[in-house]
């Protein structure tokens, strides 16, 4: 890590504590107006090796994480994947991992503030007689995010075959300047890309690799503009004590049939007595300086509270955020009062409203 380090300091990179240590974060890269534009409609890399990376392991592997969280990995075989959410047993929200099944074991990449409480949760459910293992691979491994249209384009170049007509989560080993690298389709936002796993060994060399191919590096300040831009609810932020997946506007995490699991009978009731409360929506504020609004301001609608901003980010564009609002206050285009200033509900591409099959 220290010689991929010193790659990102030539390429510009400041970090979080303003100093160059193996744990911190690439912050920026002095390019984040031009980072972010690649992430729309070229190439950007983000450096997510600060997320929590947890590997499960024994013959029990599936069916307890098929109790633990929301989505049906019975079915799901080998080289598949899929986002789920771990939430509590009242349908709280601890966090939105994405889990991909392998052939002896199962890796599952969380937010980088949820790795030491997810693996004390998961392991409170481990009872004698359960074969399963728990892994922290986190110090071990690195993950990197090609995000962007032409994200396929440059692994092709690379000599990596197009799979990019697989499903969401799909992943498989391909070797990048002769390091084994475990490539999966999905960005992590709502954006065309890949995310990719590799040994912590590989890091400088697949990170150069990339890079001279003509990824543009995205540090954590652009990822997180671009994931509020995109409405992926964060742990702290969206994923709270206070809210459930549903109102989190993850309804494509959930499976609605597969039968008991933590936190199942909430979530069933809410979705059987459209009991959805609040929503998430995306907001652009029109004459807002974001210095003078914080995350936590109320939200008012023709002077009734509407709801509660969650987060805020500033854009070329102006000001944007998320928030969650109620349901029976409206939704997209709903003109909104954020303390003195104005704006209005957006939709954001990473947010649903209801099951696949309910939508307009």
């Amino acid at each position: 890590m220290t010689e991929m380090r010193a790659i990102q300091i030539q390429q510009g990179a400041v970090f979080e504590d303003g100093s160059t240590k193996e744990s911190t974060v690439p912050l920026s890269f002095g390019n984040d107006t031009a980072a972010v534009q690649a992430a729309r409609s070229g190439v950007a890399m983000c450096d997510r090796s600060h997320w929590g990376r947890i590997q499960l392991g024994g013959s029990d592997r599936l069916s307890f994480l098929h109790n633990q969280s929301t989505n049906d990995f019975k079915r799901l075989k080998p080289g598949e994947g899929c986002d789920t959410v771990f939430v509590t047993s009242t349908a709280r929200t601890i966090d939105l991992a994405t889990v991909y099944i392998l052939d002896e074991t199962v890796l599952v990449l969380l937010s980088p503030n949820r790795r030491e409480a997810l693996l004390k949760w998961l392991d409170r459910y481990i009872f004698f007689g359960d074969k399963v293992t728990l892994n922290d691979l986190t110090e071990q491994t690195v993950t990197f995010s090609l995000i962007g249209s032409e994200s396929t384009a440059l692994l092709q170049r690379l000599g990596v075959d197009d799979r990019s007509k697989q499903p969401y989560g799909s992943h498989w080993l391909a070797t990048l300047s002769g390091q084994t690298v475990r490539i999966a389709l999905g960005s992590g936002l709502a954006l065309e890309g890949y995310t990719l796993t590799a040994d912590r060994a590989s890091a400088a060399t697949v990170w150069q690799h990339l890079t001279d191919a003509s990824a543009l590096p995205l540090g954590d300040r652009a990822w997180e503009r671009l994931r509020i831009e995109q409405g992926r609810p964060a742990p702290d932020h969206e994923l709270t004590d206070d809210y459930n997946p549903l109102e989190a506007g993850l309804w494509q995490t959930i499976s609605f049939n597969k039968g008991c699991y933590i936190g199942q009978e909430t979530i069933a009731r809410l979705d059987t007595y459209k009991g959805v409360k609040q929503q998430l929506w995306g907001i652009r504020l029109s004459n807002a300086d974001a210095g003078t609004i914080a995350t936590g301001t109320i939200i008012t609608a023709e002077g009734e509270k509407v709801g509660t901003l969650t987060s805020l980010a500033k854009t070329e564009q102006g000001i944007v955020g998320l928030a969650y609002i109620r349901t029976k206050a409206g939704g997209a285009g709903l003109h909104v009062q954020v303390g003195e200033a104005e704006g209005d509900l957006v939709d954001v591409p990473f947010v649903t409203h209801a099951r696949l099959e309910d939508r307009p």
